[in-house]
């Protein structure tokens, strides 16, 4: 019998001939999850979201891929790509999401609800090119998104056999964050699995998330050795304005062919900040660590005598354009992040007013 309110139709599990059993370890599945299972779940199916289309959900298994049963007023865009969910053994049918060890999400524009890129992500992979796709201030929105979810940062930087030089961008990016890791690539490459393999060990998941036509479905075809048959889609640069074409549509898991597992993202060509205040501490740890120091504690740092921060500028320590793009996130912050507002037990979010 099946709950009630819930579909009646039932998915088999489809398994790949040539897919060997995966154990849970494999899978990503640790002790931060197991302690979350109660003594009347343990005979659950533990799954772990692969897909998540408008009506349907897709999982791997220790058996192989599957797909979810779902109550019938159930939404999927409560899932994300990297969850792991309980669900019975035999038919399937979903019954509870595990709290994240991690969880990538963004505000769209007008939204009220944030929308989940992708959940207990080891580490996040930024993809960016030596070109005119390179961009400091949208790196720092990445890194910003990474730091608030509690997720590792790796700069990836591709496309350096189209420049004689890649050393530059590749200092740039290093000084966006400190202990930030920055790697070089060619994402067609071979020898790129390889410099990535630190962060893609068996049972460890990253994301790829960066624009369009940087390469990251490239990078994935590199990493999960997928046949020309099975390969992502690539599209190149257009040479107009190095802008990107969007290739990847929607977000999916795939298996690393060192044991990890990658999810892979669309293109985000705008990424606003809201609800990253200690992501944008870390990112910006330069000027948040100098802010005590101010003769005054209320200080903007743009004017007032006794200022540590404009010390710093003064003094050829700090980049007074890091300062600019610090003031610019923490308005656009602190302008995204719905307030709460009403009466006790029926309070609302909101937008705070713009000055």
């Amino acid at each position: 019998m099946h709950p009630p309110g819930a579909k009646a139709t039932y998915a088999p599990v489809t398994q790949s001939f040539n897919q060997p059993p995966l154990s849970l370890t494999a899978l990503g599945w640790s002790a931060f999850f197991g302690d979350q299972l109660e003594p009347d779940e343990t005979g659950f199916a533990r799954l772990r979201i692969a897909t998540v289309h408008r009506s349907r959900l897709t999982a791997e298994s220790e058996a192989g891929p599957v797909r979810i049963n779902l109550p019938i007023h159930a939404n999927t865009t409560d899932f994300a790509v990297g969850d792991w969910v309980l669900a019975d053994a035999e038919t399937h049918m979903f019954r509870r999401r595990l709290e994240r060890k991690a969880l990538l999400q963004r505000r769209t524009e007008g939204a009220r609800t944030q929308q989940l890129i992708a959940a207990n992500v080891d580490t996040l992979f930024i993809v960016t090119s030596c070109n005119d796709d390179f961009n400091p201030a949208r790196l720092e929105r990445y890194l910003a998104l990474a730091n608030e979810a509690g997720t590792n940062s790796v700069i990836v930087l591709t496309k350096v056999d189209q420049v004689a030089d890649a050393a530059r961008y590749q200092q740039e990016a290093a000084a966006l964050q400190r202990g930030l890791t920055v790697v070089t690539l060619n994402a067609k490459a071979p020898d790129a699995a390889t410099v990535l393999a630190p962060w893609c060990g068996l049972g460890q998941t990253v994301a790829l998330v960066g624009s369009s036509g940087v390469g990251k479905s490239t990078l994935l075809n590199t990493l999960a050795a997928k046949s020309r048959e099975d390969a992502q889609p690539t599209g190149g640069i257009r040479e107009g304005d190095a802008k990107g074409r969007h290739t990847t549509t929607s977000r999916s898991l795939h298996a690393i062919a060192g044991g990890g597992w990658v999810i892979d993202t669309p293109g985000m060509r705008t990424l606003h900040v809201s609800d990253v205040a200690a992501g944008l501490e870390t990112l910006f740890a330069e000027i948040t660590e100098l802010a005590p120091h101010c003769r005054f504690r209320d200080c903007t740092h743009a004017h007032e005598p006794g200022c540590a921060v404009q010390a710093a500028i003064r003094a050829g320590t700090l980049d007074p354009a890091r300062l600019d793009r610090w003031r610019k996130l923490l308005k656009e912050n602190h302008t995204n992040t719905p307030v709460q507002s009403g009466p006790r037990g029926n309070k609302i979010l909101g937008r705070r007013k713009r000055r």
